[in-house]
């Protein structure tokens, strides 16, 4: 990946707010990782120690005990996918506007509260997936018959929906079994999270998150996989690897 591409990605990863035009509708990861690659083996944790440490300082701002009542930063919303809450006018007017909590235990696996590796000590590695912060940006769910097969079964009409594959035909079988982590145990991003308001109003805004583990990924081999979000008003470019979609390449080493 060019450096200007991953100048943009660290750009979209790392700005508070995001304007229509700059970072919009981008799909990024945690743990960050130069050209999109992970590369470890399980039986020496000095190979994803930074990969975990990523993954649990992102979280934090995730745990319960930062979202306790009666933080009046925070409201009392569906803990299954439900429609867009409007919280009004997009100006200060009427005060700071309430945020969603997004409990981390919902990631599972990968929330890092029971296994604090993440996966990584048993070749089972995380990823937590996230759609950039953009101001008043609204994402439309799929129309159904625009999904892949296998997601269709796991379909919600208030959920923006997440699908990670092989990138080349060739890592087809070298992928295996792929679990996904989220809300009310649906691979998306569930739109009571949206649209959001930017930092001054929005202080304490929580984006919704997706965690996918891949269980037994080929070894010693590089895997190439990409992750998709699903939306009628979310496209993709091929200028822009992250608009939509990224990919990344895998690969566990046994010493």
């Amino acid at each position: 990946m060019g450096d200007i591409t991953y100048n943009h990605y660290n750009l979209c990863l790392n700005l508070e707010d995001f304007v229509v035009g700059a970072c919009t509708r981008g799909l990024t990861n945690v743990p960050q990782v130069l050209k999109m690659e992970i590369s470890f083996d399980p039986g020496d944790p000095s190979t994803y120690n930074k990969y975990v440490k990523a993954m649990q300082a992102f979280l934090k701002p995730y745990d319960l005990e930062n979202q306790k009542e009666p933080d009046m930063d925070y409201d009392s919303c569906p803990t299954e996918p439900s429609d867009y809450i409007d919280r009004g006018k997009y100006d200060e007017s009427a005060g700071r506007k309430k945020s969603c909590r997004f409990n981390r235990a919902w990631l599972e696996n990968c929330s890092g509260l029971n296994d604090t590796s993440f996966g990584y000590k048993d070749g089972k590695p995380c990823v937590i997936i996230k759609l950039n912060r953009v101001l008043g940006f609204k994402p439309k769910p799929p129309k159904n018959d625009s999904l892949p097969e296998d997601l269709k079964a796991r379909y919600n009409n208030f959920l923006i929906p997440l699908h990670c594959f092989a990138k080349k035909e060739e890592d087809v079988d070298k992928i295996g079994i792929v679990e996904y982590y989220g809300m009310g145990g649906y691979a998306g991003f569930p739109l009571q999270y949206y649209p959001y308001y930017g930092k001054r109003l929005h202080v304490k805004y929580l984006q919704p998150l997706v965690a996918v583990q891949f269980m037994n990924l080929t070894q010693e081999q590089g895997v190439r996989i990409e992750c998709k979000a699903y939306g009628e008003n979310i496209q993709y470019s091929d200028k822009d690897r992250f608009q939509g979609r990224f990919d990344m390449k895998f690969e566990i080493k046994r010493s």
